[in-house]
């Protein structure tokens, strides 16, 4: 396909797709309770943390953490200790994940807020606007995270061993960018800087778009299909992640019905 055939492609899934209507199954749909950004940027950490596996047992799973932290969940851990986490959470299991590491990475979300203020102001101090990414930013992030002495496992991924960190790009998706889908919040990351949420559909997709030929869903592949989006959405390149990825989630929506947009060029925005 070539670009402008898939820009024309991209914004007309976006156009018919990026909506609210369309969210769930999706872990981001617990995001939308929560107005206030210091209790949002929580639940969102949790709920992206905990975003592998089947859809129905992610959800399953935050739901579940989400009842016992109440309705702020800012407040909640400001009045939390180590101990009372572990206690509370004890019976929590998500696949690979335990209490353990569930109060791990709280704690660490916790210990966090009391150092920088909020989880916003821990990324941005990390962010190097130098930089052609957020890749600075989520190792300082995650640094700030594990400390403690607590092991929050894989919940909290590691940048500087070239995973793609899919689940750490998609938190950031969801606090950066505000549109009719993510409810945004964070300051001082401009979208431009993001990273694709590279899991198996958008690596398909991303092969499918002409963006790259590599085999393993690592970093540098997920950093090759953000510069192919950014060709075309330089100030945001994510922008179309949302609308892609339902296509491999939702069984109501086929890629065919989108790879002859009726937009013209003309009618596209950027």
């Amino acid at each position: 396909m070539q670009p402008e055939n898939n820009r024309m492609m991209l914004e007309n899934l976006y156009r018919k797709i990026n909506r609210r209507e369309y969210v769930s199954p999706d872990p981001l749909q617990f995001l939308y309770a929560y107005r206030n950004v210091r209790d949002r940027e929580i639940v969102g950490l949790v709920a992206s943390s905990l975003a592998y596996g089947r859809v129905v047992q992610i959800l399953k799973s935050v739901e579940g953490i989400m009842e016992v932290m109440g309705p702020s969940p800012y407040r909640f851990l400001e009045r939390e200790t180590h101990q009372s986490l572990v206690r509370k959470f004890s019976g929590f299991r998500h696949r690979f994940a335990d209490g353990k590491h569930l109060s791990a990475l709280l704690s660490g979300i916790k210990n966090t807020i009391a150092r920088f203020g909020s989880l916003n102001a821990c990324f941005h101090k990390g962010y190097a606007e130098n930089q052609d990414s957020t890749i600075a930013g989520m190792g300082f992030f995650a640094d700030n995270l594990m400390q403690g002495g607590h092991d929050p496992g894989h919940l909290v991924p590691l940048p500087d061993r070239g995973s793609a960190c899919k689940r750490m790009n998609l938190f950031l998706r969801w606090m950066v960018r505000k549109d009719d889908v993510d409810p945004g919040g964070w300051k001082g990351i401009p979208a431009s800087g993001l990273i694709v949420p590279l899991d198996t559909h958008m690596h398909r997709m991303g092969i499918m778009l002409g963006y790259t030929d590599r085999k393993q869903a690592n970093m540098i592949t997920a950093m090759e299909i953000t510069d192919g989006f950014r060709k075309i959405m330089p100030r945001d390149p994510v922008r179309y992640d949302f609308a892609l990825t339902r296509l491999g989630i939702r069984n109501d929506l086929k890629m065919e019905d989108f790879l002859k947009p009726n937009l013209t060029s003309d009618s596209v925005a950027i």
